[in-house]
This record gives structure tokens, sequence and C-alpha cells, in this order.
């Protein structure tokens, strides 16, 4: 039987709070409610103690005290599940704030809930395709090392082995062009591949992944970049022996 996935949603305008919550209770979720950070906080303390998952979480970024970008940073401490920003901003700065912080997408306001459901299902099915692969291969492509079990990556550099800090997203990514080493995806399709639906949202979330991996190659000390740029075209791994 499947289990009954449970979404904590945050935003300070209990109106859309209410709309949500109603929207996806009729959905068949369960929800965990809060109109600031700090009850968000202790919604997912108590969730923790009494051994009740939080499988998604929706939180507002421009909120009065702590903001979103710092209360998922906060939840990211204790949660690995995704987390959507529901957001008026559209400024780069605050995407790449958002990304940093461990976001794994955004959802523009003004929304349409059909939209919104859909991309709860999406990272959701996502959840349970990670879940269910088996993969135990561990990979080498020059100086750096991929175990798709583990989803670890590593740098054997000149300071040693370094492991790099990476999100969910940020691995996957890296999983899906490694595995197809020298093939060329464009934006379109990692996200169907990565983000589990059609490619209608903002390019810009694939470009600024792409980014902050290979920022995170460099800073571990890789010879070269993994990733290249195909221009007019998309992405690939380099196949390095």
């Amino acid at each position: 039987m499947q289990q009954t996935k449970r979404l904590l949603i945050v935003d300070d305008e209990s109106a859309i709070v209410h709309m949500l919550d109603d929207f996806f209770r009729m959905e068949g979720y369960e929800t965990v409610c809060a109109l600031n950070a700090g009850s968000a906080l202790q919604a997912v303390e108590m969730s923790l103690a009494s051994g009740e998952r939080i499988d998604l979480a929706l939180l507002d970024v421009n909120m009065p005290g702590m903001d979103g970008f710092e209360l998922c940073r906060r939840i990211r401490e204790s949660l690995g599940c995704p987390i959507i920003f529901l957001t008026a901003r559209v400024e780069d700065a605050d995407q790449l704030d958002g990304f940093a912080a461990g976001a794994d997408d955004y959802v523009l306001k003004p929304f349409s809930l059909k939209v919104l459901g859909s991309r709860v299902k999406a990272h959701l099915a996502r959840e349970e395709r990670r879940g269910d692969v088996q993969d135990a291969t561990v990979l080498r492509f020059g100086d750096i090392a991929i175990d798709y079990a583990a989803r670890t990556v590593a740098v054997y550099a000149e300071q040693g082995k370094v492991t790099l800090d990476l999100t969910r997203t940020e691995f996957d990514i890296i999983a899906l062009l490694s595995k197809h080493a020298g093939r060329v995806y464009d934006r379109a399709q990692i996200y169907e591949q990565v983000w589990g639906w059609d490619a209608t949202g903002d390019p810009s979330i694939v470009r600024e992944h792409v980014r902050r991996i290979r920022k995170k190659f460099q800073d571990a000390g890789a010879k070269a970049a993994p990733i290249e740029t195909v221009w007019g075209v998309g992405y690939r791994w380099e196949a390095r022996s």
C-alpha cells in the first residue's frame, strides 16, 4: 500500500496557505502548514520527533523575519526532500540565492494550481525513481570518480581525494550526462530527464546548476571541467580516460 505523501506549506499570506491546503488535500496529500519560518521549523522538528515524513516543501521566499532562503538552509540541515520556492521575484540573483540555499525548483506567483500540482507530482515521482535505482557502478573519468549507488563524486587532485558537496539536483545532472558521456543534451532534454516534466520552465535553471557544478569541480582541483558547452545545442560530458 502506497504511503500518503506529506507536504510542508509555508507562506505568510494566510489566503495562499488555505488555498494550497485545500487543493492538495483534495488531491490526496497530507499537509503541514505554517505562516512563518519559525512555525515551519517547529513543524519540521515535531515531524522528525514523531517519525512522520515530510516528502516535499513549498516555501514562500519573501517572508518577514527569516526569509525563505534562510528557512531553506535550516530545513536542509535535517531534511533531504525536494524544496520548491513560491516567489514573485524573477531576478537572476534570487535564483542564485535559492539554489545555493538548496532549493530544487521555482514556481512564480501568480501560479496555476494545476501547474503547481504537476510540479509537485513530478518531484515526488523523481524521488521514487531515485529510491528504486540500484546501481553499484563506479565510473572513473580521469581524476574524477562517480559512485552512482552512494551518489558521490570525488576528485583525486594533487592535495588528495576531495568529495564534492553536491545537491540532489546537481548529482542527478552529473549522473545523466556522465552515464552518456559524449552525447549532447539540450536544456529541454535535461529538464525532462532530471526534473521529470516537459521543459516549460526557465532555461536558466539548468544553466545555473551547470555553472555551480563546474565551480565545485574547479574548487576541488579538477584538471578540467568535465561538462562541456556545445554552443547553440546544449551540454555534454567529456569522455576522459
